[in-house]
């Protein structure tokens, strides 16, 4: 396992690096924190998982395809637990959206991180969690504001004609447990 301060390095290059993402609007730099058979996932909602495997698809689709349109938001940590014993760490964050008329919109409640890192400090297993209720009432405060990103509405739409999504599957049917 790594020592303490070993973690709390890679906390602060995370941190740092996600700042950077945000500022690009680019994430897929994120991916060389990632193993080669790495997976990622998250639930959206009562239908679906999410769940990239390899840091190939992480990159093209967790960190790419699922950001698109998602380059005016800030992903601003709040708070970040660190256990030693079990080389994982937990970031709790809030989403945060920026408008056009330079306010903000940001999604009630906290989201949150949990990554399981391996000898070498690269993530072996990430989950995110979020409440997708508030994540959709967001999306329909942007719409109604004209504030949604092009980007974002044709994932939308792409998503409401039933478009089969990479990384998407039914709800516990993805390749690697949610938990």
């Amino acid at each position: 396992m790594a020592s303490r301060e070993a973690l709390e390095d890679w906390a602060d290059r995370w941190l740092q690096a996600n700042r950077e993402a945000e500022q690009a609007g680019d994430w897929k730099p994120l991916a060389e924190f990632y193993t080669d058979d790495a997976s990622y996932g998250w639930n959206i909602g009562p239908k679906e998982d999410v769940m990239c495997l390899g840091k190939d698809q992480i990159r093209e689709v967790a960190l790419g395809l699922e950001m698109e349109g998602l380059e005016n938001w800030v992903y601003e940590y709040r708070k970040v637990l660190i256990d030693e014993k079990q080389n994982e760490i937990v970031g709790f964050w809030k989403q945060i959206a920026h408008k056009s008329d330079g306010g903000t919109d940001e999604i009630y409640g906290i989201g949150g991180s949990w990554f399981r890192l391996d000898e070498n400090l690269l993530i072996e297993w990430q989950r995110d969690f979020f409440d997708f209720g508030h994540v959709q009432k967001a999306f329909m405060n942007l719409i109604g504001s004209g504030d949604l990103t092009p980007t974002m509405q044709k994932r939308i739409e792409r998503s409401l004609a039933g478009e089969k999504l990479p990384g998407y599957y039914p709800l516990g049917q993805a390749p690697s447990p949610l938990f």
